[in-house]
Order: structure tokens, then sequence, then C-alpha cells
């Protein structure tokens, strides 16, 4: 079984060869890569958020696996959801992580196999391309996040974290996340500064509250705090800010954006 793309043609072309062109524009050609535990990479339409995507991706250096979790934006299937299917996009197919997948499950019952989370969600297929341009023999390990106490996603980064270190192979984890969404500039930009320098603090728990308290729209929030409890188990010592923009720098109307923050954690 194959899961189909869903937003090739809307989010990013849906031509191989124009796909190519716009990821090869994206990505910077960095010679200083960085061993990730983590990273944060927006999720909106390529248009918007693939410049900030594209700079996070151009300085990890490449992985066997990655394992990207994503906020279910649908509503539909379990509340932590993986998937046993490969991924087609106009680059081709991408594999599932098969053995990274059923270690991560015999940790946590809370990590289920249930495709119908994925069907129509575009929070991890955007993320595909770039993995492919970037890793292209790499495999994925694809779970949507719908939400979750403190206790069960400090289960859920565990048993990533257990099989993240039983694995043969280098594995890293992308939070697929955009932040402050139709607010003005001045007004998004503030807000995301108090909810990046949590992640620049690896506190996930101070993220998860500072969203909270401040009414802060960032759809990825509960994946990026999974991220950042899996990259404190491991011991990381910091955590960057490579770039933010926001959708008024592509349409020219900043009366009512959407902020994009590309992170690293290593």
């Amino acid at each position: 079984m194959t899961r189909e793309p869903v937003v090739a043609g809307q989010f990013y072309p849906g031509g191989k060869d124009n796909l190519l062109r716009d990821l090869s524009e994206m990505i910077p050609d960095r010679k200083d890569k960085i061993d990730a535990i983590g990273a944060i990479v927006p999720h909106a339409g390529y248009m918007c958020s693939g410049f900030v995507a594209g700079e996070v991706y151009g300085k990890l250096k490449q992985k066997d696996t990655y394992i990207i979790l994503g906020p279910n934006h649908t509503g539909h299937g379990s509340q932590f959801a993986s998937c046993k299917e490969s991924w087609l996009t106009p680059l081709g197919t991408v594999d599932i992580d098969i053995e990274m997948l059923d270690a991560m499950m015999r940790e946590t019952d809370l990590i289920t196999d249930d495709e119908s989370a994925h069907a129509f969600e575009h929070s991890i297929e955007v993320q595909v391309p770039f993995v492919q341009k970037t890793a292209p023999s790499a495999k994925i390990v694809p779970v949507t996040v719908q939400n979750g106490t403190l206790p069960e996603l400090e289960e859920v980064s565990e048993a990533i974290v257990s099989a993240m270190k039983g694995a043969p192979g280098s594995a890293m984890i992308l939070a697929s996340s955009d932040m402050t969404h139709y607010e003005p500039r001045n007004a998004a930009e503030k807000k995301d500064k108090l909810a990046i320098q949590k992640v620049i603090d690896i506190d996930p728990e101070g993220l998860l509250k500072v969203v909270m308290e401040n009414s802060i729209s960032m759809c990825g929030c509960i994946p990026s705090a999974i991220m950042l409890m899996c990259a404190k188990k491991m011991n990381a010592l910091k955590s960057e800010l490579v770039k933010y923009s926001d959708s008024g720098d592509a349409t020219g109307d900043t009366s009512s954006v959407v902020g994009y923050a590309g992170m690293v954690v290593y």
C-alpha cells in the first residue's frame, strides 16, 4: 500500500521537474552541516514558508531516518497516529522505517498504526520532498498528534528516544509547525518570540505554558514539545533560530499573517 499525495499541486509543485527546481532554490548548499537531534520546520505552501524550511534542511547533516511529528488538522484518526504504508510524492516513493516504528510502538500503546489520520493531512506531507532532496535514501516515521497530557507526551518522547537509541542507523526528529496564525505582523512576531525563546531554552513545558497563557496559535506546539522532550533526554546542548519569516513576505499583506520559524536543536 502507498499513501498518495494530497496537496501536490497546491502546497508544492505537482510535477517532478518544477518541484526539484523549487527545492534547489529554497535549500542552500551549506558545508557547515549540523548533526541535529531535532528541528522545527513550517508546513505552509512552499511560496510562503518554503525558504524558511529550506534554510533548516540546508543546515542538517543527513540521517538514515526522519521521525516527522505533525499536528493533526483534520481530526481524523487516533491521538498519536503513524502508518506503515510508503509515501509517494512527485519525487518518488519514501519507505517507512518499520523497525523504528515497531520499536516505538513496543514502548507505548499511545502510538498506533492508523492510516486514516494521514489520509488528508498536509503537515507531514510537505516535509517529505525536502527529506527526499537532502537525504535521498532516508526512510521516515510519520506521526500525527492531536493532543495529549504532559505524562502522555513524556511517554511518547520516551518511546521515541528508546527507539532511536536502539536503531542501527542515525535518526532525528522533525516537528512540523507554523507559528501565530492570522494576526497583524507586529502582534504575531511579539507572540512568536515568546515561543521561540522557550525552544531556544530547550524547555518543552515552558513552551506549552507560554503558548497557552498568551493564546499563541502555534499549530505544532505539541509536536514541538515532544521533540524538545526527546532532545533533553538525549542531552541536547544548544537550540538556535535559523530563520523567521511570515506570510506577508510572500503576499505583501502584513495585516493578517502566519508566522514561520525554522529551528535546530543539537
